[in-house]
């Protein structure tokens, strides 16, 4: 995504306004802080009373409340630091979790060319890394700012109070210090963007390797994997030390013009006639305040470098926020879909692409129907049928279900009306019984699940697990072979109440027995079902009412498998071919 053009404020006053959502646990965090901050002023002048009256001139009234002042001040400053330190971690902690929820959501609804276009670790670092960022750097850097700010604020009063002449001059670096900060502020704030795209990077690498190590380990790309990897930690590494050169250089510069001012009011209150209007205690009082100065001063300094980072990936996580989710203007809905598709005239290509995937596509397929598409890899086949879901937007043409245009129809009905297995297997960290039943029917009963899992030709592999329905199967089935798996994902589209079904190469990954047995529940199952079915091999489609031969985007042929073959065409070729091999494994 290319990064809009925004401030530094901007975006955080958009930070900020999270927080104002839960202003009841900022208002105390903030009178906290507050409270935390007054107290050292009052530290630093108390100083006065203690060396004037109690030391110099022993009045036993100061030396009676002296102490219990003392004691009262840290412990008021000790209550008020775990308050504000606790409902500012509260606050940060209920920011991270709403922002995250909010990205993940987000995410959920963006279109198919989005996840296409980014790596998984990209993704996943706006959900792990950017949000902790947002809120570890933003929150502490409220802190900092609030309570730093007011115990700067109230020294420099007491400095004034004690000597405003003398105090004047120390204002004098304000201007210095602020060109300082807004030149490292532009630079830590782009490179902290970089180092943020780096982890990305990192994410992505990783990933990989938990989800690809037996073909890493097969095809011995041990070496290459770790040299990606180190390149890329690298690269991150580079990113932090000139991120931390930048916070090194500044903080010190600006202490040091900082130590330059507080020298020279050292210097000239120390001169003799600027101790004559100054008592013992109110001097000690006064060079007291200058030394508190410094640590807040620092703060406020390291702060610039803080705010940059939560900037950083806050701009990334709202540009990511703002971007536009799925289109669906759809306002229709079907409620009894007969499964009636229609394609009239259909084109499409892909973004970015001058080649049309489609090209003119008409055919109509009645209710309960099936459709077997066969072609080479690139004909068009899978993109046909990823258009009826609108997984993408056609470009030219219609589509129609019930004689209704699918960009007319509201986005979740016209899905609840598909059912879809696919070669890509897609199961979840969960239970078998949530995997079948999943999504809207989450809430049907285990003897339908049941009956889908026997249908599948699952429930025999199913009833053996130590748990049964309520085995939990790993990241995407890992605890499952690649039949296993299928045979979970046709059971859940035959639990599926969906009027038409998307089959892509649904039974690839079985054997010769397993395929016959589900073959013939499908077989069942779409007779009441209008269904498309992508097929490689095509003794799986012979009893399909119709089969679509595809070539270069194009229907080129269509018909039943027995008008095809004596046609003598494309199907014909590709069927004797299968054949051949067929009876040459046989032979073997």
């Amino acid at each position: 995504m290319a990064r809009k053009k925004t401030t530094g404020l901007q975006v955080y006053r958009r930070l900020i306004s999270y927080s104002l959502y839960y202003w009841h646990y900022l208002a105390i965090a903030i009178v906290g802080m507050v409270i935390s901050a007054i107290t050292q002023p009052l530290f630093a002048w108390i100083l006065g009373p203690l060396l004037d009256k109690a030391i110099l001139h022993h009045d036993p009234e100061v030396i009676a409340w002296l102490p219990l002042g003392i004691l009262a001040i840290f412990l008021l400053r000790g209550v008020a630091m775990f308050l504000s330190s606790y409902y500012m971690g509260l606050v940060g902690r209920i920011i991270t979790k709403k922002l995250r929820n909010e990205v993940f959501t987000h995410m959920l609804y963006m279109p198919i060319r989005f996840f296409e276009k980014r790596t998984s670790g990209s993704l996943l670092a706006y959900i792990n890394y950017y949000t902790e960022q947002i809120a570890n750097t933003s929150v502490r850097g409220l802190t900092t700012l609030v309570q730093d700010s007011v115990t700067v604020i109230g020294l420099l009063a007491l400095m004034f109070y004690q000597n405003w002449l003398l105090a004047l001059s120390i204002l004098i670096i304000f201007p210095i210090i602020g060109l300082i900060i807004n030149f490292v502020s532009k630079r830590l704030r782009h490179l902290s963007h970089n180092e943020q795209d780096s982890v990305g990077d990192i994410t992505h690498i990783a990933s990989e390797m938990i989800h690809g190590y037996k073909t890493i380990r097969i095809f011995n790309g041990n070496d290459y994997e770790s040299k990606r990897f180190d390149h890329a930690n690298e690269k991150n590494m580079a990113f932090q030390m000139k991120r931390l050169i930048t916070e090194l250089l500044s903080t010190p510069i600006i202490q040091f013009i900082v130590a330059v001012a507080l020298a020279m009011m050292i210097y000239i209150a120390t001169l003799p006639e600027t101790l004559e209007t100054l008592s013992p205690g109110s001097f000690m009082s006064f060079i007291m305040s200058m030394i508190m100065l410094l640590p807040p001063i620092k703060s406020l300094t390291q702060l610039n470098a803080q705010l940059q980072g939560a900037i950083a990936a806050g701009e990334s996580i709202f540009e990511l926020l703002d971007s536009p989710t799925e289109t669906d203007t759809g306002t229709k809905k079907i409620d009894n879909c007969q499964g009636q598709v229609s394609f009239t005239h259909v084109s499409f290509s892909y973004q970015g692409t001058n080649r049309q995937a489609l090209n003119d596509i008409n055919f109509v397929v009645q209710p309960k129907e099936t459709i077997a598409i066969v072609g080479k890899s690139g004909s068009g086949k899978t993109t046909l049928v990823n258009l009826l879901p609108r997984f993408y937007d056609i470009q030219e043409g219609e589509i129609t279900i019930d004689n209704i245009c699918i960009s007319d129809i509201q986005l979740y009905n016209l899905r609840k009306n598909i059912a879809y297995v696919g070669q890509d297997i897609v199961l979840f960290n969960d239970s078998i019984r949530n995997n079948i039943a999943y999504g809207d029917m989450k809430k049907l009963p285990l003897e339908k699940i049941k009956k889908a899992a026997h249908a599948a030709h699952a429930l025999e592999f199913i009833e053996k697990l130590p748990d049964g329905f309520d085995t939990v199967i790993g990241d995407n089935g890992v605890l499952l072979s690649g039949g296993q798996k299928q045979r979970l994902s046709i059971a859940r589209a035959i639990l599926s109440p969906a009027p038409i079904l998307i089959l892509d190469e649904a039974t690839s990954a079985l054997d010769t027995e397993s395929e016959r047995h589900i073959q013939v529940a499908l077989d069942e199952l779409l007779k009441s079902r209008t269904t498309f079915v992508i097929a490689h091999r095509l003794s799986t489609i012979e009893n399909a009412d119709r089969i679509f031969v595809m070539e270069e985007g194009e229907i080129i042929e269509q018909g039943n498998h027995h008008d095809l073959l004596k046609l003598g065409g494309k199907y014909a070729s590709l069927h004797k071919m299968q054949f051949n091999e067929v009876a040459q494994v046989k032979g073997l």
